[in-house]
This record gives C-alpha cells, sequence and structure tokens, in this order.
C-alpha cells in the first residue's frame, strides 16, 4: 500500500523543483560578483518562475480546451499564454541586461561588480 502523504508529495514536485531551480538562480545572483553570471542567474529565476506557472495550470488528465466535451476537466489554458509573453519579456530583458555589460566592459575593462564599484569610488 502506498503511503497517501508520499502520493501528495510526488503530486506537488514541480512546485518543490521550481523553488528550488528559484533558490539556485537567487543564489548565483547573490554570491558572484561577475555580472554575466548574475545575468545567468536571474535567467534561472525566470526559468523557475516559468515551471511554476505552467505547474498551476495543469490538471492531471486535462485536455485542451478546443473543443466542447461533456465530463472533460480542461487544462488552463491562462498561465500557458502568459509564459509565452514572459519568454518574450524575459528575452528582451536579457539581451539589454547584456548589452549594458557589453558598454560597461569597454568603458571599465572588467565585467565584476566589486571592480566597477571600486573604479567608482576612485574615480571621485
Amino acid at each position: 500500500m502506498i503511503d497517501l502523504d508520499l502520493v501528495k508529495l510526488w503530486d506537488n514536485a514541480f512546485y518543490g523543483m521550481a523553488i528550488i531551480i528559484f533558490l539556485v538562480g537567487f543564489w548565483i545572483m547573490l554570491t558572484h560578483s561577475n555580472l554575466i553570471k548574475k545575468i545567468i542567474g536571474m535567467n534561472i529565476m525566470e526559468t523557475a518562475i516559468f515551471l511554476f506557472f505552467v505547474a498551476i495550470g495543469y490538471v492531471q488528465g486535462g485536455a485542451a480546451p478546443i473543443l466542447d466535451q461533456q465530463g472533460v476537466s480542461y487544462v488552463n489554458p491562462l498561465p500557458s499564454a502568459l509564459i509565452l509573453t514572459g519568454i518574450v519579456v524575459s528575452v528582451s530583458v536579457t539581451a539589454f541586461a547584456l548589452s549594458l555589460v557589453v558598454k560597461l566592459y569597454q568603458y571599465y575593462g572588467t565585467v565584476d561588480a566589486n571592480e566597477i564599484a571600486y573604479i567608482r569610488r576612485n574615480e571621485e
């Protein structure tokens, strides 16, 4: 006999994985001073949020809400539509952040946030 709590835990594994992935991205952003690594951490956090929203919209045994069927559970299409928009925004933010890092590298000669702060302090 399978423990009912274990089944409930397994059914919510996507939420737990989204939290773990988000925390990994957050940890990368906090612990690294390299701006490229911070952008990678931000992208990991965005991916975790996308997984979380897709997991919210998922229905076990659900059908696509295209045809009107009697007695069928439907998967919520709204989170999927929001995720498509979120992916576009994520790519745009990443491209903008990378362009800023390129400009910072051209001006300061480094992509390390601590070195840039040190250089800015000594310029004044």
